[in-house]
């Protein structure tokens, strides 16, 4: 069926919106970063692959696009309806019932009432693994067969080799929005340049909740696998991850290998999220 898989899709919503999404090929790539700025969080380096064909919003979820979905309710600090929707929890994005704000999570809504149009295929949040690919360019910028040799025996190309600071750029601000330019708020979408995938705002503007439970270890024990095919972290713990920086903080929060956490009943005007449509699973 992938060979049939459009490289686009533009999913319909209510009143005439949409929300487009990039396909993302599989391949190899390095996880993580073990460069001078990175934190203990984000190393070791290790080779995850990506197995299967999915999509990823070109976009973090707007207002006008949760709107749309959750019959007008608006959560967001900054309103507006190009800006990405934030004050919303994990818990509010999967599960819902966390109080009377959000009974029926985001998820449950889309998926029954708007379902998608590629046959057994399904919105959700993104792995962590799916994020950092994608946000590192994903089959763009995926390992050669050799290259992948040359890390299992030598460790290297190191991550810093490979990939750009940022989603799409050594300069932050050409790709994001963070506390030097942001006037303290978030922005409009896609008014900065995209990465090579055409992904826009994965660095800064709103950090974007992943579909992982954080362990600070959860790397080490990739890496013991050689290559680790379609990682995901459901070990049960209190923190959930969130990738990518925000308008709320500094340009090393923003680098496309940064992880940060936080509780996932927790909302916050910096922090939202973007979609995926992946196989059922």
């Amino acid at each position: 069926m992938s060979q049939d898989l459009p490289n686009t899709y533009r999913h319909p919503l209510p009143n005439g919106l949409y929300y487009d999404m990039i396909r993302v090929r599989p391949g190899v790539f390095v996880m993580g970063s073990e460069a001078e700025e990175a934190f203990d969080r984000e190393k070791p380096e290790h080779l995850v692959r990506i197995t299967q064909n999915y999509y990823i919003g070109v976009y973090p979820v707007t207002q006008a696009f949760w709107k749309a979905v959750m019959n007008g309710h608006n959560p967001s600090y900054f309103q507006g309806d190009d800006r990405p929707v934030e004050q919303v929890s994990w818990q509010d994005i999967v599960e819902g019932g966390q109080d009377d704000r959000v009974t029926t999570a985001f998820l449950n809504q889309l998926n029954q009432n708007f379902a998608s149009e590629i046959p057994d295929y399904q919105f959700r949040l993104p792995t962590e693994a799916e994020w950092e690919y994608a946000a590192k360019g994903g089959h763009k910028t995926a390992l050669s067969p050799e290259q992948v040799q040359s890390f299992l025996t030598t460790n290297q190309p190191k991550a810093a080799e490979l990939y750009t600071a940022y989603a799409g750029s050594d300069q932050l601000k050409e790709v994001g929005w963070y506390d030097k330019n942001s006037h303290e708020e978030t922005k409009a979408v896609g008014k900065r340049q995209p990465n090579e995938l055409g992904l826009y705002d994965m660095s800064g503007n709103v950090s974007e909740w992943c579909e992982d439970w954080f362990d600070s270890d959860f790397y080490k024990k990739c890496k013991e696998q050689g290559i680790m095919p379609d990682p995901l972290n459901a070990e049960k713990g209190l923190l959930r991850v969130h990738r990518g920086g925000s308008w709320f903080g500094g340009a090393g929060r923003c680098r496309v290998s940064d992880r940060y956490h936080w509780f996932p009943t927790r909302r916050d005007g910096y922090v939202g999220f973007r979609l995926v449509l992946a196989p059922v699973q």
